[in-house]
């Protein structure tokens, strides 16, 4: 959480986010040829770092086993036992998500930054599935990559990763499945 910038997000608004490792970035990078840099932004609000600080200083999100009443607990999973099921939080959750990727490069000679995103709203995904945007936005675009996979629209033999196949229905799916995408020009590059 020690890098972070703020970011104008489309429909959201500007936001804090934070520098983060996520596991795509390994097949990503070895897999979209040119690729010279990634990185994985996330949001948090002050009030949800706020609460990682402290349960973080009273040893609450340790994996270390500690002994208890003569009972040997960890603490993290204690935790998550005291905490509200996140199921049950979907019909409370309000406002939206905002995924993208912010492209630099250049073509034809131009240099170009462009933000392909999509926005969901909690609101509207709980009333269509029974869940956050969050859990919509994971489980739709798994159900259209094994979709395309059955109609065999992704045939390759073997094991792939999602950005080896031909995107182009991938993302025609995205736009009819309920993750419409947007693609924004931005006149600088912002500094990531």
């Amino acid at each position: 959480m020690e890098i972070h910038r703020p970011f104008d997000f489309p429909e959201i608004g500007p936001r804090e986010m934070y520098l983060m490792y996520h596991e795509e970035m390994e097949s990503l990078v070895l897999n979209i040829p040119g690729l010279e840099r990634i990185r994985f932004w996330m949001t948090f609000s002050p009030e949800y770092l706020n609460h990682l600080r402290v349960l973080e200083a009273v040893g609450m999100t340790s994996i270390e086993p500690i002994r208890y009443e003569g009972q040997e607990i960890v603490p993290l999973k204690f935790l998550k036992a005291v905490l509200p099921d996140p199921a049950s939080l979907g019909p409370k959750t309000r406002g939206n998500t905002c995924i993208g990727c912010l492209i630099s490069g250049s073509k034809d000679g131009q240099d170009k930054t462009l933000y392909i995103y999509n926005v969901c709203s909690h609101e509207k995904a709980y009333a269509e599935v029974g869940s956050q945007a969050v859990s919509y936005t994971t489980g739709v675009p798994a159900m259209i990559g094994a979709r395309l996979m059955l109609e065999g629209i992704w045939k390759e033999s073997g094991v792939y990763n999602v950005e080896q196949l031909d995107p182009d229905p991938f993302m025609e799916q995205m736009n009819t499945q309920g993750l419409p995408w947007q693609v924004k020009q931005l006149d600088s590059k912002p500094s990531l």
